[in-house]
């Protein structure tokens, strides 16, 4: 059995305070160094329009391509190196949807789950989350992609607002997970069909909401080096925790641990560093 995980990989400009770094990006990218830890049998499907992306990742023969016109672009600035709470994002919100035709014929035959992270709100469309549905499998979702709207045109790329989704009601109906953190959850609320909310908000910690509310503190960090794909590296720990059928509590507390880990050091999650 396979824990499918699907989602744009990106081309991302990271900014801290005045140093610039360029990296290969998105949450299934940084997702697919946590599963290559905790749980092994797992594969990884990206659209992207350039296929050497995949070169990053923890293990080829674990991912498939869905080569598409264009590859999603993110600009992650953080203006405050001593807060890294604070980030102004930037994207190219390249409209590369991922359709019940491109995982047809590349999807494996025994599945456990699936795990899917839009960055913008073309990624999934609802056809193509209504035939996922259909396998009958837990379903987890990174809700901040379709809320994501092109607001200010800077160069070539937009800064990011976000809004509700009049579909996501239908997107989420019956769905096991959500992801999302405070901001959001303040757009959208939490009345959806879904057996459990989990609501991250940075360095404050996270809560579940499912039938009552389990509130988990963060795993304090001295050394924050890079925030970003913390919230994706969460989001997979915690996955993989659940699929070994522990509690959403305990699956929590592993999640912020692991989380706490990723921001020690540059880059996707790393045991070893």
């Amino acid at each position: 059995m396979t824990l499918v995980v699907i989602g744009p990989v990106t081309k991302d400009e990271v900014i801290i305070e005045s140093e610039c770094k360029y990296k290969v990006g998105g949450a299934t990218y940084f997702q697919s160094f946590v599963f290559e830890e905790f749980y092994e049998d797992y594969l990884a499907i990206v659209n992207c329009s350039d296929s050497s992306l995949i070169d990053e990742f923890p293990d080829l023969d674990k991912v498939r391509v869905i080569l598409k016109d264009e590859t999603h672009f993110f600009i992650n600035e953080y203006p405050d190196g001593s807060n890294m709470d604070i980030r102004h994002q930037l994207s190219n919100f390249a409209n590369i949807p991922i359709l019940k035709g491109d995982l047809e014929s590349i999807l494996p035959d025994d599945i456990d789950a699936f795990v899917l992270n839009p960055l913008n709100r073309y990624d999934f469309p609802l056809e193509t989350i209504e035939f996922l549905k259909s396998f009958n499998v837990p379903i987890f979702i990174s809700i901040q992609g379709f809320l994501r709207l092109p607001d200010v045109k800077v160069n070539e790329n937009y800064t990011i607002k976000l809004d509700n989704f009049a579909m996501l009601s239908d997107i989420l109906r019956g769905v096991t997970s959500i992801f999302l953190d405070e901001a959001e959850a303040n757009i959208i609320g939490t009345d959806f069909d879904v057996d459990e909310m989990v609501v991250t908000n940075g360095s404050l910690g996270s809560r579940i909401v499912s039938d009552n509310e389990i509130k988990i503190d963060a795993v304090k960090c001295d050394n924050v080096v890079d925030t970003t794909g913390c919230g994706d590296t969460f989001m997979a720990a915690y996955v993989s925790d659940r699929l070994c059928l522990k509690s959403a509590e305990k699956s929590a507390e592993f999640a912020s641990l692991i989380a706490s880990e990723k921001i020690h050091s540059f880059g996707p999650y790393n045991s070893e560093k």
